[in-house]
């Protein structure tokens, strides 16, 4: 065994004394999400009537280097209590380990889930305990088949790219205990907004939690991690976020997010004046993909920022009556009556110009019902790589800003990627994005410490 000691602070107890049928470990490299999470699941194991369990890694050879014989890993911690069949042994022919627990001997299968036809050979029947090493990184389908299949579910991650499906249909179906909300960063939580299931919990662990790492240790981690990259979002902030090809690396929740309060107090003392409002609507109609109907409202001040006030998105594909047009053109109006009465007025709004349907709805509406509104179709002739250009100006120059409850907008700005192949930007995680831009093209020479030439 190794001098080491697993040394607990106030969270890992927490932890370890609570008991939950699935939990998500998020956080901070050198967190100690790992060597916490295997001493728990290992009682568990010990815990559970059902005598086959599985744990998971990338490969069987990461499990023996991560897992199974690191420093406070399982056999550094249960010593003679726990034997590794690597080759298998006896009428288990696939790598396992061998746990004497006190009621009676369990089998926990040693599974590597990037290779899919070994995997798919081991799992059957049902299984007690399931632990899954970086399930962020894991096979979707390993997940979903292991996943129903067991009692009780571990998984650890490190902080990744938000628009993986492990997030929408695992780990942000969780919540943290109320006792620990504080202690997870706002910009978790705000992910954390999936229907969420009944007793699943979400830990995050940053360095603070690991009693058991020197300050000098977490120093040098921290110092030699260039600050402001992503893999400094990443691993020593513990926020998720895709580590390379992000269209607006410099907008920073702590820079650019302001609460509405604040703006507000800015308005009331005059230091805030808002010379322009205007709204965009970006649409889409589907039922079978997360496409989005968004609408944003926006401010011009007249020291050339521009804010972002308000939000409002639909998803038809949550939606059980999905929007059409006529709906659209309702809940639209709906939405600018209200931001002028929080606002300000936006006479003229702009309307997705590849969307002929919506735009005769809301034409229509105002022939019949009449309204203070313009409907314009939006201007796409300033191409998206201007619009971009435009924007990552404007965000380093702090003249953009967006109030916190705009939740889906800021999520997309810290999404909206580049195409790998292409030089372009990737078709999803925009359309906040888009109908914001819609609202400000326009009006883009008042933004700024630099005028756009280009004239509509």
């Amino acid at each position: 065994m190794s001098a080491e000691r697993l040394i607990l602070s106030e969270k890992y107890k927490a932890f370890l004394r609570h008991k939950a049928p699935a939990e998500f470990l998020e956080g901070t490299t050198a967190a100690g999400k790992t060597t916490v999470g295997l001493f728990k699941f290992m009682l568990r194991v010990a815990e559970s009537p059902k005598k086959l369990h599985i744990l998971a890694a990338d490969d069987t050879g990461a499990a023996e280097k991560n897992i199974i014989n690191k420093d406070l890993g399982i056999l550094d911690d249960f010593g003679i209590l726990v034997e590794y069949k690597g080759n298998g042994s006896g009428e288990y022919k696939m790598p396992h380990l061998l746990f004497h627990a006190p009621g009676g001997d369990k089998i926990i299968f040693v599974v590597g889930y990037g290779n899919k036809r070994k995997w798919k050979d081991a799992l059957g029947g049902q299984y007690g305990c399931l632990y899954i090493d970086e399930i962020n990184t894991a096979d979707i389908d390993f997940v979903r088949e292991s996943s129903m299949r067991c009692d009780y579910l571990m998984a650890t991650l490190n902080p990744d790219d938000p628009s993986l499906d492990i997030y929408k249909e695992y780990v942000n179906c969780s919540r943290p205990l109320p006792e620990w909300e504080g202690s997870t960063p706002q910009e978790i939580k705000d992910e954390l907004r999936e229907e969420p299931k009944p007793g699943w919990v979400h830990w995050f662990f940053s360095f603070d939690d690991n009693a058991g790492l020197l300050e000098e240790k977490k120093q040098q981690i921290i110092q030699n991690t260039p600050k402001g990259t992503k893999i400094w979002k990443n691993k020593i902030q513990g926020l998720r976020g895709k580590a390379t090809g992000l269209i607006f690396p410099n907008f920073s929740r702590k820079q650019h997010v302001v609460s509405e309060k604040w703006v507000k107090a800015q308005m009331a003392t005059g230091k805030l004046k808002f010379r322009k409002f205007t709204c965009g609507l970006d649409t889409s109609y589907s039922s079978k993909s997360p496409d989005t109907i968004a609408m944003i409202f926006q401010g011009i001040t007249e020291d050339r920022r521009l804010v972002t006030l308000a939000e409002k998105v639909y998803s038809n594909k949550d939606l059980d009556q999905p929007l059409a047009p006529s709906d659209t053109a309702v809940k639209f109006i709906e939405f600018l009556e209200k931001c002028r009465k929080d606002w300000g007025f936006a006479k003229d709004t702009f309307v997705d110009c590849a969307d002929a349907a919506t735009i005769t709805e809301l034409r229509k509406y105002k022939r019949l019902h009449g309204c203070m509104y313009n409907f314009v179709e939006s201007y796409k002739k300033v191409e998206i790589l201007d619009r971009i250009k435009l924007q990552l100006g404007w965000i380093q120059q702090d003249c953009y800003l967006v109030v916190d409850t705009c939740i889906n907008h800021i999520a997309e700005l810290e999404k909206y990627s580049w195409d790998e192949e292409k030089d372009i930007p990737e078709d999803r995680n925009d359309h906040t994005i888009n109908s914001q831009q819609y609202g400000w093209i326009p009006y883009r020479n008042m933004i700024g410490f630099e005028t756009e030439e280009t004239k509509r």
